[in-house]
């Protein structure tokens, strides 16, 4: 049976359990759960990281902890009872865990190793907590290196910072705001401010001297030395070495290191080194032999020196090597360090001093000597022997000390220097000689000369001395004393003292009673001596004080003097001063009172000074230890008194000043006199001790109440009083009560003058004086609180009015509310709160708002001081808030006598809470400050909400108030600290256990507030719905439920008041935008938007238009959501340029949104830049200019423009699309731009401008014919399933390439943008399933473009340049064809079964325009029978031939390879049976019997043929001319397989054929020919043609088949001929070669084949080993370029045919009309050397009006007559790649005059390709056209004008893009920019003329350029001042 557990309640997972098990709970190890039941070994629980999930598990699975147990039952919560510091520890641990391995992902290697290392030292640690075993200290370091560690981690991972107290975490709860402030500030300082050391230590180890002549024992000495004082600052460190250079007492290491201590930072700035002097021990000259003497001499050797600074700046921690310079010159040894310094030029510049502290040290400086030679003849070698000698001659031992480094040593023995009469040593020695042992005791100087000779001896010559202490017990005085040089003899016994010590000593003025006279010497011995001692003194005046009892006459004088004596004097002998001080006064008070209490004030001001600042400690221990004084009080209270009593009338105030500095002590040695003398009597007088305080206390307070006039002495009298006040409350409360001590400083601070004209330094010390009180012992007890509070409170108030010394009055209030805790609710509290509330409320909201619209000074220093300020005003407004209950609030709201005054109370509160919630009130990682500031404020708003209610609804309705609070309640939800989504886990859930959701519960408070408004609910419409969309938006779904329903409201009144709510459908479009542009609002947002308010508006009479607009918002919600996920991706890519295109379409078609249009037009303009889409952005730069006019209308400024007229406006932007459309190559366009601009120039007569444009036109124009343009190629793309955007989902577009990309690269580009999609395999229109499919789908292949008109294309004499430009742009329909075999295939004859299925696809949008992509409107499917393949095949190719023959003719190629190939194919194939198939396949009996429909068109294949037959010879006559001597033996091969093939066909006499059927070729003169019967189409769409002459066809080659293909013609393939029958355009498609018709098959890959279905057509399948038949047609097809010459006809339906002739150049005659431009033929010629002559031959066609230049054009014929072109192809040669230009196939529309056609489209495909591509490559290719015109009436008739009958319907709905450059022919009439309008809708948009065509006049058929003037004006929507 289940238990519920009493004390197992919590425990860690010590094992990972599955929860395999029925009811079975699955944990991790290291899991921590929360037990609530148990059973047989079994407990039954929920791990904490996901408490709804609750099972069971086993008991041996989980370590159990101590745990205690809050609000037990059903929602419990269960505390582990640990150390703070290890929850912490293990919290922290776990949120880092998460993060840590996500700095690994985001690559922050540094900061994840950092980390990880801090992260394992804190396990560390908590291990040593845990186990327990620390001791106190240890456990207390060990946390604060743990809190330091996880502060660290916290700030690099961007937590919050944690407020702690002694390590601990702090509930904000349990402490005060204003103390929360606190620790929160010092934590954030201390992670800014590194904490400067003060003091510094120097640690130095020798480690080993390396030298080249070592041998002999040294002497180390280190100091350190002040370069710029040249002396040393600090004892010396002195170490011995032996032989080696290493210390002498390996055994002893801590003598080879030591500790220079107490170096200030300002020794650490300035010229400080420490310097190394090296002595060595041995004989006296280094190079002696080592027997010649066996005394040991001290010898200087070497010298080095090392600056500290540079210690300070190298980073490294290796050993430092100091280079030794050695000495040279042994008189300049003393200075030697100085002269290594100068040659060091010493790059610092600093000062220092002696570290002091106590202690008794006489340092001695042996300096220098001056001797005589003593009858030698060269000078000595002196060695200076120094003795420490007591009175009694005794020598004192181990008191001289060399140095740290050695134990002290009872004599020294000075360096000897190689004759020098005037030696210099500087050598320093300590000399530590007990305070017992100074007096009587002396230095002596022994000096001896040290011989070089065998014996080595030392001669005594002479010797010095010193006493240490002088007869009146003065010490020696410091400084340098030249001490005599008393000569003796060798064998002199100095141990008697006596017979020396009454001799003089010195030279200068210390001959002390010695009177003896000197003898005149010249020789003398200098030392220096300093004195650190805290009992010897060298002041005379200090012991006449001291003995003041042998002398009572001198007491007065010796007070006098005591302000004289050195203050380093007076504290040494503080106890001693102060004893001999009360000894005086307890002598006789009357007479020397005044003179002790002087004199008591000056020693307590000298402890004031900061340098003796560390002797307080010293008086205050004489205070309670020493002092003795019981009747001193008396005394020190009356003169204290009279001194008070005298400030008012004084004229010299600095004496009484300085009484009232000193009154802490003095009030000490009241108290502590006063409680001597009670313990003395058993507390007599006591009541005459108060008399005397009460009275001291009346003058004061007299004294304080005085104003100031004139000089101000006396204010400052009061500042010096008010400063050292407050420390004498601790005093008087030793003897006092507490509430008599209150109410005596509450009367005293009571009296000080409340004018406000005070002097400033006087109110700033007042303040301080307050706050020194509040911060006393006295202010904490709340019985004197209670007494002092009121005129704390006074004062503050007044200061705060002023808006002055507002940093102190920040922290009087934080130390006045954190005294007050949170629950305390002890009445003495509350009172405590109305008091405060009653007083400050209203001005601390006034200060905050006044400091917070201040300009925030400049400086960092001054900035934070102003933030902290602030802070801490917020810190005591949000305390006291919390503090505040119902009464207090009741209290406070009815203290209002006014509603006016309630309301600004109100306006003031909700701007104050306005600004604490800014982001920039506390520092970012200040979350937990700013969850309790934000739980104040709801409650404070809840409470204040019911006023609002109850006092400003219905006729008292203000709006400013409900607004005000409205905005609050918004940007409170909307805070980020309050979005618990971004939180963690752990730290989401802290929040919501202490704080709940605070965002729901205003939430809730706004719903409610909102109801009670009634109908003044309208003045909020539309105002609020802004702020209500953006609460809306935060995911929370409590909060979206209870707020969404108030757009139904709204909704509702508005449909109220103006019976619609236009008004908040447009805020809500408005505000959407720009609100999930920042990233708020999800799918959950939309679809709950959507169901909520349709629920909502169900039974309302205006459902419609509330669904219509819910439906409208929704979709843009989608598109706006699909925008934004775009916009994340990093680089741009087309579906964020589809998705822009998506939304601004939406906006200008469905919203009419003109300013979010313009908006994302230009959004859209940047990602085409950032892509370098230039001509892209051209187009969409063109939406804007469309919408300005040339008009000198003011616009406003505007996005980045500025303010301008619209004139200017728009001549800006036709510059930028200018240069963005010659950046695209895409000059054409900008052509138009160009005249356009030049116009408006014109007619301003703006002519420098006018020149610029004209020019920039002209090197357009250049641009055009000299540099090299790519076709892009074009690939349809189909999106499908669920996962796509919306704007992509299910549909199908058509995208422009990049420049040199192919399918492959396009396809992988694809998969790349959208990473999760699935690329379909076939090319088959996918089923519904893959529609609905919760996936994406890619389909890619390419298509082939068909431009809409041929006019310029066929034209003859258009260069390549120019025709490329029309193949490519400005297309709206793209063709795409599939080979399959129907039926059963013929193995011999494939052909017989081919079949071609022809896909047209029509966009909404032409490209290119302002996306790389359109969708497409819609798609046609024909299929083409194997005999219209046929044709189409050999139409195709016989237009090649033709068309490089005319190349080859006009010299316009550079080489006859691209021919002879070209003729090398179709002979080879035909001889190997290529066109032989076609005669098998269709001209058989069987097939014409089973066909006979197909009677016309296998007429017109046999025509074909022939024709070819005819173009083949023309073509070898060509050859023959040109032909290069090595290609002969080919050309005559040619040439006999030409007859062989003749012969095939049957041709006998082919002069006869030339005759009745000649061939139309563009050049040469007009010949005759026969008359061509008309073409008539069948009713079932197939074309029936009457016989014709055998080449009436141009062809084009269409397979690589043994008729048509042979190795040779490899480079011939893939070339596509064009013939339309209604609206249909014939592009280049490929076909499949047949095996029994080729050698060999090289798969062109467009090439789709009849293979089996899977693998039909399939977009990734490989074609390199598949049969042509197998093969995918998605692959892109190279291109080649066409030269196509359109050429007019006559309307005798007959042509002309040309005669032959080189340099003929193409004509067309500007003058003509259209028609009779149609009807009339152009002369030309062509002609072969060998007089052969070709015949004319008649073809048909008709084209739509491309955009042309302005001259006749055919458009007003309805039977129009233009040749079928079709360009050839560029081959695929490996070996001339770069010769090959690919181009777009041009596209021409069939059509018979007279019949409406509706026939299925013949289609032929492209040749798969030659084997060997190797070989040769085809150069550029150019068309090769005939012209028939056939029967027709030359008017208007029923005759189809544009294709068939459904084509005009399409154009008619079609909608042309707003952005599209050139109107289409017979589009719906649009108004285009002006720009680029066309006059009249017939004319096609004008283009560059050629050079040699004037721009004619008139223009038949109404056809007529307009002249500058007037223009009819677009009409497009204005922008509003945009």
């Amino acid at each position: 049976m289940w238990i519920p557990t009493e004390h197992e309640k919590y425990g860690v997972v010590i094992a990972s359990f599955r929860g395999t098990v029925p009811y079975g709970l699955s944990l991790e190890i290291g899991d921590t759960v929360q037990i609530l039941e148990k059973c047989d070994g079994w407990y039954r629980g929920f791990a904490l990281k996901n408490p709804n999930v609750k099972g069971i598990f086993p008991s041996s699975y989980v370590h159990l902890k101590n745990a205690c147990v809050k609000n037990k039952g059903q929602f419990e919560m269960v505390i582990p009872t640990e150390d703070s510091v290890i929850t912490e520890m293990t919290s922290t641990l776990r949120d880092w865990g998460t993060m840590w391995k996500q700095l690994y992902v985001r690559n922050e290697g540094d900061l994840f190793h950092r980390l990880w290392h801090i992260m394992n030292e804190i396990l560390d640690l908590r291990r040593q907590v845990l186990v327990g075993h620390l001791t106190h200290d240890r456990m207390k370091d060990v946390k604060r290196h743990i809190t330091a560690r996880l502060d660290w981690g916290n700030e690099q991972l961007g937590l919050d910072l944690v407020p702690r107290k002694e390590y601990a975490m702090v509930d904000p709860e349990d402490i005060s705001i204003t103390e929360l402030y606190r620790l929160m500030e010092h934590r954030h300082r201390k992670k800014d401010t590194p904490v400067q050391a003060s003091n510094h230590h120097l640690f130095v180890q020798m480690k080993s001297l390396m030298c080249s002549n070592l041998g002999e024992e040294l002497e180390v000495i280190f100091s350190l030395f002040d370069s710029k004082e040249n002396r040393p600052i600090s004892e010396r460190f002195f170490l011995r070495l032996n032989r080696n250079g290493l210390p002498k007492a390996p055994d002893k290491p801590e003598r080879h290191c030591s500790l220079f201590v107490d170096l200030g930072s300002s020794e650490l700035r300035r010229d400080i080194y420490i310097t190394v002097h090296i002595i060595r021990i041995g004989r006296m000259g280094a190079g002696e032999k080592k027997n010649a003497c066996s005394v040991q001499y001290r010898r200087p050797f070497g010298c080095a020196v090392l600056s500290i600074a540079d210690l300070l700046t190298g980073e490294t921690k290796d050993d430092l090597i100091l280079k030794v310079y050695m000495c040279n010159t042994e008189s300049e040894w003393y200075q030697i360090h100085e002269n290594i310094i100068k040659k060091l030029n010493a790059r610092y510049n600093l000062t220092g001093s002696n570290a002091g502290e106590m202690r008794n040290d006489l340092y001695i400086t042996i300096e220098r000597g001056e001797f005589e030679k003593g009858g030698k003849s060269v000078a000595r070698n002196v060695e200076v022997t120094m003795f420490i000698v007591e009175n009694s001659g005794q020598i004192l031992k181990d008191f001289i000390s060399f140095g740290s480094g050695e134990p002290p040593a009872s004599e020294y023995h000075s360096f000897v220097l190689y004759h020098n009469n005037s030696p210099r040593w500087s050598e320093l020695l300590k000399l530590p000689i007990p305070v017992d042992k100074f007096r009587g005791a002396h230095i002596r100087f022994e000096f001896r000369h040290c011989s070089t000779k065998e014996k080595g001896e030392k001669k005594l010559f002479g010797f010095s001395f010193v006493p240490l202490m002088q007869e009146d017990g003065r010490t020696l005085p410091d400084g340098t004393h030249e001490l005599i040089v008393h000569k003796c003899e060798e064998n002199t016994n100095l141990q008697d003292t006596t017979r020396y010590l009454k001799l003089p000593f010195s030279k200068g003025i210390l001959l002390g009673n010695n009177h003896q006279a000197i003898k005149a010497t010249k020789e003398s011995f200098w030392i220096t001596s300093f004195l650190c001692s805290t009992k010897l003194t060298q002041n005379g005046d200090m012991l006449d004080l001291l003995k003041w009892r042998t002398h009572p006459d001198k007491i007065t004088g010796c007070l006098s003097k005591i302000k004289e004596i050195d203050g380093s004097e007076i504290v040494k002998f503080l106890q001693d001063t102060l004893d001999t001080l009360f000894g005086i006064l307890d002598e006789n008070s009357q007479k020397y009172g005044s003179k002790v209490f002087d004199s008591l004030v000056h020693i307590i001001n000298l402890l004031q000074d900061s340098k003796f600042h560390h002797f307080k400690p010293v008086m205050d221990t004489y205070i309670e230890s020493h002092f003795a004084g019981a009747l001193a009080y008396r005394d020190l209270i009356k003169v204290l008194k009279w001194y008070v009593d005298r400030i008012t009338e004084a004229e010299r105030q600095e004496h009484i000043q300085e009484v009232l500095k000193a009154q802490e002590y003095i009030f000490k040695y009241i108290v502590q006199s006063r409680r001597l003398f009670s313990l003395a009597t058993g507390g007599q007088n006591e009541e005459e001790f108060r008399c005397c305080i009460q009275e001291l206390l009346m003058s004061v307070r007299f004294f304080l109440s005085q104003e100031s006039k004139g000089s101000g002495a006396l204010s400052q009298s009061q500042a010096v009083f008010l400063s050292s006040f407050p420390a004498v409350y601790s005093e008087l409360l030793k003897l006092f009560d507490i509430r008599e001590v209150a109410n005596l400083v509450q009367d005293t601070l009571g009296s000080l003058p409340t004018i406000v004209h005070v002097d400033d330094s006087l109110q700033a010390v007042k303040l301080q004086c307050i706050g020194k009180t509040v911060e006393s012992q006295l202010y904490t007890n709340p019985d004197s609180r209670y007494i002092l509070l009121p005129v704390v409170l006074h004062h503050l108030h007044m200061h705060l009015q002023e808006q002055k010394d507002l940093i102190m009055c920040a922290r009087i209030l934080s130390n006045v509310f954190c005294l007050i805790k949170k629950n305390s609710s002890e009445k003495s509290v509350l009172e405590e709160i109305d008091v405060i509330v009653a007083s400050l409320l209203d001005i601390l909201l006034r200060t905050i708002l006044e400091i917070t619209s201040r300009p925030q000074p400049s400086g960092s220093a001054m900035r934070l001081q102003f933030q902290d300020v602030t802070g801490e005003f917020v810190a005591c407004l949000l305390s006291l808030l919390r503090q505040m209950t119902d009464r207090h609030y009741q209290q406070l709201l009815d203290s209002f006598n006014t509603k006016e005054e309630l309301r600004d109370f109100l306006l003031q509160i909700f701007t104050v809470f306005r600004i604490l919630i800014r982001p920039e009130m506390f520092p970012k990682d200040w979350t937990v400050m700013r969850l309790v500031a934000n739980n104040v404020i709801i409650t404070t708003v809840l409470y204040l909400s019911d006023a609002l209610r109850k006092n400003f609804l219905n006729e008292n309705f203000d709006y400013k108030i409900w607004d005000s609070y409205f905005y609050l309640a918004v940007i409170f939800i909307n805070q980020l600290c309050l979005q618990l989504e971004m939180f963690t886990p752990s730290k989401k859930k802290k929040v919501l256990e202490k704080y709940g959701d605070m965002r729901v519960t205003m939430g809730c408070e706004i719903f409610s507030m909102w109801q009670n408004l009634g109908e003044h609910k309208l003045h909020f419409i539309p105002a609020l719905i802004g702020p209500f969309l953006e609460v809306t938006l935060i995911p929370q779904p409590d909060l979206r439920n209870v707020m969404i329903p108030i757009f139904h409201d709204m909704m509702d009144w508005e449909q109220r008041r103006s019976g619609n709510f236009k008004q908040v459908e447009a805020k809500l479009i408005d505000k959407l935008d720009s609100l999930m542009s920042e990233g708020k609002g999800d799918e959950t947002y939309r679809e709950l938007f959507n169901s909520i308010l349709l629920k909502k508006i169900e039974r309302e009479t205006w459902r419609e238009s509330g669904v219509s607009l819910i439906a409208t918002v929704t979709r843009l919600m989608e598109r706006l959501l699909d925008y934004r996920d775009c916009m994340k991706m990093g680089e741009v890519d087309g579906k964020k340029i589809g998705c822009t295109v998506s939304l601004l379409n939406f906006y200008k078609t469905e919203l009419n949104k003109e300013e979010m249009y313009i908006r994302y037009i230009h959004k859209l303009y940047d990602l085409h830049l950032k892509a370098q889409n230039f001509t892209e952005a051209a187009y969409t730069l063109l939406l804007y200019d469309e919408l300005l006019e040339w008009s000198d209308r003011p616009l406003r400024e505007f996005l980045t423009y500025p303010m301008q007229t619209e004139w200017q406006r728009k001549e800006h932007l036709h510059l930028a699309i200018i240069q963005n459309f010659d950046r695209g190559k895409c000059w054409e366009n900008g052509i138009i731009l160009c005249r356009k601009i030049a116009e408006q120039y014109e007619s301003y007569y703006d002519y420098r401008n006018l020149s610029k444009m004209r020019m920039m036109e002209a090197s357009l124009y250049d641009k055009i014919m000299d540099q090299q343009r790519l076709e892009p190629e074009f690939f349809r793309v189909g999106f499908y399933g669920k996962k796509f955007p919306f704007f992509l989902r299910n549909k199908e577009f058509v995208c422009r390439g990049h420049d040199y990309e192919r399918l492959e690269a396009f396809q992988q580009r694809m998969l790349n943008e959208f990473p999760q999609a699935i690329a379909m395999q076939h090319a088959n229109q996918p089923d519904e399933t893959i529609f609905q499919a919760e996936a994406q789908y890619l389909q890619i292949y390419a298509v082939t473009p068909i431009p809409e008109s041929q006019e310029v294309l066929q034209r003859e004499g258009v260069p390549d340049n120019i025709k490329s430009f029309y193949k490519v742009n400005h297309i709206w329909k793209f063709r795409y064809d599939r080979p399959f075999h129907k039926g059963t295939k013929d193995k011999e004859n494939e052909f017989k079964s081919l079949w071609v299925e022809r896909t047209s696809l029509y966009l909404v949008q032409s490209l290119p325009g302002i996306s790389r992509w359109f969708e497409v409107e819609k798609r046609e499917v024909v299929e083409m029978s194997p005999l219209e393949n046929a044709i189409e095949v050999l139409e195709n190719k016989n237009q090649q031939l033709k068309t490089l023959i005319s190349q080859c003719q006009t010299r316009q190629m550079q080489n006859i390879n691209p021919l002879t190939m070209c003729l090398n194919g179709v002979i080879d194939a035909a001889v190997n049976g290529g066109v032989s198939r076609y005669q098998e396949a269709f001209f058989v009996k069987e097939y014409i019997l089973s066909h006979p429909e197909d009677g016309e068109k296998i007429a017109r294949l046999r025509e074909l043929m022939l024709e070819q037959a005819q173009i083949l010879e023309f073509g070898l006559a060509v050859h023959e001319k040109f032909v290069p001597q090595d290609m002969r033996p080919l050309h005559k091969k040619l040439v006999d397989q030409f007859f062989v093939m003749k012969s095939s066909l049957g041709i006998q006499e082919f002069s006869a054929c030339i005759q009745a059927s000649p061939v139309h070729f563009p050049n040469g003169s007009p010949r005759v020919c026969r008359n061509s019967a008309p073409a008539s189409m069948s009713p079932d769409g197939t074309r029936v043609i009457p016989r014709r002459s055998p080449l009436s066809y141009p062809a084009v080659n269409r397979y690589s088949s043994s008729s048509l293909s042979s190795q040779a013609s490899a480079e011939v393939s893939n070339i596509t001929g064009q013939s339309e029958s209604s609206d249909e355009v014939f592009n280049m498609q490929p076909s499949p070669s047949t095996s029994s018709l080729s050698s060999t098959h090289s798969a062109s890959p467009n090439v789709t084949s009849s293979a089996p279905s899977s693998a039909r057509a399939s977009p990734l399948l490989s074609d390199k080993h598949k049969h042509s038949r197998e093969n995918s047609c998605l692959s892109p097809r190279e291109r080649p370029c066409s030269a196509i010459y359109p050429t007019p006809v006559e309307p005798s339906q007959r042509l002309l045919f040309n005669h032959i002739g080189e340099g003929a150049l193409p004509r067309s005659d500007p003058n003509l009309s259209a028609p009779e431009k149609a009807v009339n033929p152009t002369p030309s010629s062509w002609s072969l050397d060998s007089g052969k002559e070709a015949k004319n031959m008649s073809d048909s066609g008709k084209i739509i009006s491309p955009p042309v230049p302005p001259r006749p054009t055919q458009t007003a014929s309805p039977a129009r007559h233009t040749t079928s072109v079709s360009p050839s192809p560029a081959g695929r040669s490996p070996l001339k790649q770069g010769s090959v230009q690919s181009f777009t196939p041009s596209p021409v529309e069939y059509h018979s005059p007279g019949l409406t056609s509706n026939s299925p489209v013949l289609s032929g495909s492209y040749s798969s390709g030659i084997s060997s591509l190797s070989r040769c490559s085809t150069s550029e290719t150019s068309g090769f056209e005939n012209q028939v015109n056939e029967q027709s009436a030359p008017g208007p008739g029923p005759g189809p004008s544009y294709g068939g009958p459904d084509e005009p319907g399409r154009k008619e709905s079609k909608t042309p893009p707003p952005y599209s450059v050139y109107e289409r022919t017979l589009r719906r009439p649009v108004p285009l920019p002006h720009s680029l309008s066309i006059p009249v809708a017939a004319e096609p948009p004008a283009l560059p003329p050629k050079p040699l065509a004037a721009r004619p006049g008139h223009l038949e058929n109404g056809t007529r350029r307009t002249e500058p003037g007037p223009r009819p004006r677009p009409l497009p929507r204005k922008v509003s001042q945009l």
